[in-house]
């Protein structure tokens, strides 16, 4: 009998964190260990910085380009963050999940709460704890990104976002960074394998209560 293991319907991984709670770094690790994992790429009317390249940092768009993918509901998400746009187009995801694939989602609670209205048989929310507010402080202050000024303020927002972690399916606290990344991958090998997502599940039982023995 065959072990073929399609068709299957994709994952819509959303992981979110307080800034300093280690999402970005967990992030770029499941991606690295998961070739089936893809990373949402973002649409943004910001200019383009020095470095980036366009359509694989972000999609570069106008201010009127992005105000009539809102128009036509595009987006399953969207934000202005201090007077630029940002969004996560809905094509190339539905796409994705169509054909099997699983995307990452590295955003904030807004942007969870949109996508997991939008997709709910899809989305998976995960929410990153830091230890305490003291240590997330001490990890901003040590990468030397920001001034005090902007820390004070990351701080602060910090408190914002864990009131909404209840909203979340899968909470975790990152006080170790090699514990919270095999939590993180747990969830995402246990969300691949709900019976759900699998497609072939009914078409492979069906061929073993049928096989002659």
């Amino acid at each position: 009998m065959s072990n073929e293991r399609t068709p299957r319907r994709g994952v819509l991984l959303i992981v979110a964190s307080p800034s300093g709670a280690g999402k970005t770094s967990l992030c770029r690790r499941l991606m690295a260990d998961h070739a089936g994992l893809e990373l949402s790429i973002s649409m943004t009317t910001r200019p383009i910085r020095p470095g980036e390249v366009a359509d694989r940092d972000y999609h570069f768009v106008s201010h009127e380009e992005f105000q009539r993918l809102i128009d036509e509901d595009a987006f399953l998400e969207w934000a202005d963050v201090h007077g630029n746009r940002y969004g996560s187009p809905r094509a190339p995801i539905d796409r994705a999940l169509a054909e099997g694939r699983d995307v990452l989602f590295d955003i904030d609670w807004q942007g969870a709460r949109d996508i997991a209205e939008k997709c709910p048989d899809d989305a998976v929310r995960v929410f990153i704890l830091p230890p305490s507010l003291e240590e997330l402080r001490r990890r901003l202050v040590t990468r030397s990104q920001d001034d005090d000024e902007v820390i004070e303020r990351r701080i602060q927002n910090a408190k914002g976002e864990i009131a909404h972690c209840d909203m979340f399916d899968y909470v975790f606290v990152n006080d170790d960074f090699d514990r919270s990344y095999a939590e993180l991958a747990h969830i995402y090998h246990a969300e691949r394998s709900k019976r759900r997502r699998n497609l072939w599940v009914a078409h492979y039982r069906d061929a073993l209560l049928n096989e002659v023995v």
